[in-house]
């Protein structure tokens, strides 16, 4: 179920243009607009929710399917060698947009920060 008022709900919906890479009927994974790094994708599950805490089993079966087609999407856009996962959980992590997303990183040598 998408939020009228979710940014990323709009994005999902074609409300707000995104440069988009990958998309089903489960997931949108589309190109950052601020990249902190060479490679920034953010990859958003269609069925909103905010955070890892406030899943069902059915999102949680929805992450889990996420996370299987990452690793193929990461490749074919420049992250072959390798990439990070990043999920914020709320305010003090920096989560900006409360729909759940996981950031795909890479497409270079990261910093460990």
């Amino acid at each position: 179920m998408l939020k009228e008022d979710c940014l990323f709900c709009k994005i999902i919906e074609g409300k707000i243009p995104s440069t988009k890479v990958y998309e089903d009927d489960k997931m949108l994974v589309f190109k950052d607009i601020e990249p902190k790094a060479k490679v920034h994708l953010l990859a958003v599950p269609k069925d909103h929710f905010k955070l890892l805490a406030d899943m069902n089993a059915s999102q949680a079966e929805l992450l889990k399917y996420m996370l299987e087609k990452i690793p193929s999407i990461a490749a074919e856009n420049g992250c072959e060698k390798g990439f990070r996962l990043v999920i914020n959980q709320g305010e003090d992590a920096g989560q900006s947009v409360f729909h759940l997303h996981i950031h795909i990183l890479g497409g270079q040598t990261l910093p460990w920060e």
